[in-house]
């Protein structure tokens, strides 16, 4: 039984990766999937110093940094030394970085509500219910709920 969970968990997966990359597409942005996961860690935890997001994203901090400098100029970010520690570079996104952010995540936003509609109420709460087991059983942190679709 645990093989067939992880194969639909890769179906669901890839269609996921999928409404991404598409909203990605949808808005315009010359980013990559491992850029945007950047932006959208800068966009929910705020300004952070590069070995924090390199360590928020599980990639090393050499690879960190290639990744803000193409960020930087495209315009999406910017670094600056900490007020803390001025030995830190802080990586802070800009209103254009935030403004792609916010535009792809309302595409993909809309998408997901287009699939979540075709969903019967009792497949919506069993939903629900499993990717909040799923989401706790991989550590990552609950948000509050938000209205029932």
């Amino acid at each position: 039984m645990p093989d067939a969970v992880v194969d639909s968990l890769m179906r669901a997966s890839r269609a996921l990766v999928a409404i991404t990359e598409r909203s990605l597409a949808a808005v315009h942005a010359d980013v990559t999937l491992a850029q945007f996961r950047t932006l959208v860690v800068l966009s929910t935890q705020g300004p952070q110093p590069v070995g924090a997001l390199a360590e928020n994203l599980d990639v090393h901090a050499s690879t960190m940094t290639r990744m803000c400098n193409r960020l930087v100029s495209r315009t999406l970010i910017v670094r600056a030394p900490s007020p803390v520690d001025r030995r830190e570079v802080v990586v802070t996104l800009t209103p254009e970085g935030t403004a792609l952010v916010d535009s792809a995540m309302d595409r993909r936003r809309a998408e997901l509500q287009t699939i979540v509609y075709k969903l019967t109420p009792d497949e919506r709460d069993a939903l629900v219910h499993t990717l909040d087991v799923f989401t706790r059983a991989a550590g990552e942190p609950q948000e509050q709920r938000h209205e029932t679709v």
